[in-house]
């Protein structure tokens, strides 16, 4: 199941999927019974350099390219969907935003605390009355002499109550088309009138921190600003392509991640006096699965590659999620069904997998938003 990676990339796939199984898998289970998000792993992400995936050396980050944030990803969410998802987001949406848009200052002052795991992200753009419709966000920030006054409500929100620091979207301007007038604001926790109100009980992903967040006066500097005002909601959809290499990637990650526990059982488990593994009808289950995920699989690094190389992947990302989180789902749900009766267990991780797998066709972008996408493309 391995791509044909340079040797740098082997070796980076290896010691994570070392990592993941010896540090992330033994305790997965009970991370996600418990509804915890696992402080507990930080500090030896950050040691592994996952916590500074693309953060560049001089910010005390690790410099890798999109290749390596999709390969680390894919190789965590094999074992654990949820803190797949945290350095998914961690990585990709509230450093990458300010990675890629921030000034000088904010880079100096942000970047080397989440590579170090001081200070984990949180990316605030979805709110209760708007998802797909992301730009038909509510929350505003209003200018009062040097400083912004942000007002609004935040939802599913990843490291909400964990995060060091939240990249907030709020519209700056409401006499202009909804798209042109919304600017992006790095937000520390303990600001005052910025808060938590409400932890989500979550079907899959249950130690990933996701929370609502409020904000009530809350007031930040103009130096507070990333990116050009008013321009918040173009650099937010750039942050989203390159967001959804690594959902296609976690996704990945998932399906591979039942389809090898699906394999392992079928060889061991014993019916009508031979392995079920000899049975035509789980070959044929478990063949699907495998053809679908390494079609996903070249989908989701043909738009990494095309990302280290400068080049335009908004339409290839977009395919690449898209595919890949619902050839994850079936993949995971072929995989509970070999595992039959016990795989409705907890204590077979397939279950796990199945609902983590998901969130990967809801977020950074639904199924349906994506084939609105690449539809735009076909028709552009």
């Amino acid at each position: 199941m391995d791509f044909d990676f340079s040797e740098d990339h082997k070796l980076l796939q290896k010691t994570v999927r070392d990592f993941a199984r010896v540090e992330v898998a033994p305790h997965a289970r009970k991370w996600d019974e418990e509804e915890r998000f696992p402080k507990e792993i930080v500090p030896k992400l950050a040691a592994l350099g996952l916590l500074g995936i693309r953060i560049p050396t001089e910010y005390g980050g690790s410099g890798m390219d999109t290749t390596s944030y999709a390969i680390c990803v894919e190789e965590i969410a094999k074992v654990d969907g949820s803190l797949a998802l945290t350095v998914a987001s961690h990585n990709g949406l509230g450093t990458g935003h300010i990675l890629s848009f921030g000034s000088e200052a904010q880079k100096q002052k942000y970047l080397p605390k989440a590579a170090a795991g001081e200070w984990l992200a949180a990316w605030a753009l979805t709110e209760p009355g708007s998802g797909s419709d992301s730009a038909g966000l509510a929350t505003t920030a209003k200018r009062q002499g040097d400083n912004w006054v942000i007002n609004g409500t935040k939802m599913f929100i990843t490291q909400g109550s964990v995060g060091g620091f939240c990249v907030v979207l709020a519209r700056t301007a409401g006499d202009v088309p909804k798209q042109r007038g919304i600017s992006a604001f790095v937000v520390e926790h303990g600001t005052k009138g910025f808060s938590a109100s409400k932890h989500l009980e979550k079907l899959g992903c249950r130690s990933s921190d996701t929370c609502e967040l409020t904000f009530e006066d809350v007031v930040v500097p103009d130096s507070a600003r990333v990116g050009e005002e008013n321009a918040g909601f173009t650099d937010t959809m750039k942050i989203l392509d390159r967001g959804r290499i690594s959902i296609a990637a976690m996704a990945l990650g998932l399906g591979y991640g039942a389809l090898e526990a699906a394999i392992q059982y079928a060889k061991d488990r014993k019916q009508f006096g031979k392995a079920i593994g000899e049975f035509q009808a789980i070959q044929w289950m478990l063949a699907d699965s495998r053809v679908e995920l390494d079609a996903a699989r070249l989908l989701t690094y043909r738009a990494a590659a095309l990302a280290d190389a400068g080049k335009r992947y908004s339409l290839e990302a977009s395919m690449a999620k898209l595919y890949a989180s619902e050839a994850a789902s079936r993949a995971c749900n072929r995989s509970l069904q070999v595992h039959g009766g016990y795989g409705y267990t907890r204590e077979f991780p397939v279950e796990r997998h199945l609902r983590d797998a998901k969130i990967c066709e809801i977020g950074e972008g639904t199924s349906e938003v994506q084939r609105m996408v690449i539809a735009k493309h076909l028709f552009a």
